[in-house]
């Protein structure tokens, strides 16, 4: 009989020599398995002084669980949990119990895995391609990453939605808000429903996501529900002003919400607007016109230039000149505030450029997505990005534009008499 010295393992052709790896993957296992030791060990310290009427610790270490393999960044770690036990004969509630924060009972994944998944089925891979494409760097017989074991993240997903719906405002301030409703090629039937985002600026400058729901794009009454359920979760304070496109349905419910929040229209999708109504062989020319307007230094000179676009273009193309000059005072309301915050509120590039990536999503699997599959996707999609969203420059001004200091031209009022002084 042949012992197991005699045996040799034949290499299989779809299988990868990375010894750099497999060093690295049993470097990790052992220091796992070292901070783990380390974790209870301390938990077990902080009782020490605990002493049972015999004299005896009362918190003890208690052996291991059983051996688990958890699935991570560099591939799968087998290991095993410590366990802690408490000596006292004590009621179920009063028991004192170890829950290790480096490996939940329950983990079967690293937590950064978790996040990778979600944003891996956003960026247009199927669920039953997971292991396939993630089997370079995590193995070829990655365990934990089946389509249903996949699946079940929807659950969590809508859990975290849940959650992040029911969260207090009341400590919550929000300087500016930029609001999109945004179309998806889904199956998002029986009406033309979208989702209705709304991203906020703190006083910090940090940019956080604010309300987010489906509705109807121009429905004033879906984005009166949403604001007023903003507001019913404690944000009671205005913001100072909302960046968004033509939608008229947003703007009417802000004003009946937020009455005292000033207008800024996007001019991105004003110069799409104004292009829409010119040929084609125009646009260039236009364009740089459009751009002298928003790009001026001072608010006269930008209606100026305004007056100049209008003159030009009046004649032959007067529903292009109107789509501009009908919401001069909303295009150029971005005036009245610090200079280093124009570039932010002159677009609503901040929601476009999250649902790029929805939208390569929904074109990879063309539009078969539910109504409540694509709000969990949109959501988690979302969240992810705001962890590498930038902050807005200027961010020293903020706090004057919360304590009502008056800009003019991008310059604040004590600046301008500082400066003619």
């Amino acid at each position: 009989m042949p012992n197991d010295s005699d045996i040799i393992a034949l290499r299989q052709p779809d299988s990868v020599d990375d010894p750099l790896t497999e060093i690295a993957r049993d470097g990790a296992r052992r220091m796992l398995a070292a901070a783990l030791r380390a974790e209870a060990d301390a938990f077990v310290a902080q009782h020490a002084e605990e002493i049972l009427p015999d004299g005896r610790q009362r918190v003890v270490r208690h052996g291991y669980g059983p051996e688990r393999s958890i699935q991570t960044g560099i591939g799968a770690l087998n290991v095993r949990r410590p366990k802690v036990r408490d000596r006292a004969a004590a009621l179920d509630d009063e028991k004192v119990r170890f829950s290790s924060a480096i490996l939940p009972k329950w983990a079967r994944r690293s937590r950064s895995l978790d996040a990778l998944l979600p944003v891996l089925y956003l960026r247009g891979i199927s669920t039953g391609d997971f292991r396939e494409a993630l089997s370079a760097i995590l193995g070829a017989d990655a365990p934990n990453l089946s389509p249903g074991a996949i699946s079940r993240l929807t659950d969590e997903w809508r859990q975290d939605y849940d959650r992040w719906q029911r969260r207090d405002l009341s400590a919550r301030r929000y300087v500016y808000i930029w609001a999109d409703g945004v179309y998806l090629q889904a199956r998002m039937e029986p009406q033309a429903e979208c989702m209705l985002v709304i991203l906020g600026a703190t006083p910090e400058g940090k940019k956080e996501l604010v309300g987010f729901q489906v509705g109807v794009r121009e429905s004033a009454q879906s984005w009166r529900e949403l604001l007023v359920d903003i507001k019913a979760r404690g944000l009671t304070v205005p913001p100072e002003a909302a960046v968004g496109d033509g939608a008229m349905g947003f703007w009417k419910a802000l004003d009946e919400v937020f009455p005292g929040t000033r207008h800024q229209r996007c001019w991105v999708h004003k110069t799409a607007n104004v292009l829409n109504k010119l040929p084609k062989s125009m646009h260039p020319a236009v364009k740089t016109d459009l751009r002298e307007i928003w790009q001026a230094e001072t608010r006269a000179a930008a209606e100026t230039a305004m007056d100049t676009f209008a003159e030009k273009y009046g004649a032959k193309y007067e529903k292009a000149v109107t789509c501009l000059t009908k919401d001069r005072d909303a295009l150029l309301a971005f005036y009245d505030f610090p200079a280093d915050h124009w570039d932010h509120l002159r677009t609503g590039n901040p929601i476009e450029s999250v649902f790029a990536t929805v939208r390569h999503r929904t074109v990879r699997t063309k539009g078969a997505l539910s109504q409540k599959t694509a709000k969990l996707m949109v959501f988690k999609l979302v969240q992810a990005a705001a962890k590498t969203w930038r902050r807005l420059k200027g961010a020293n001004q903020l706090p004057k534009v919360v304590e009502g200091v008056t800009f003019t031209d991008g310059v604040a009022a004590n600046d301008i008499a500082n400066r003619a002084a």
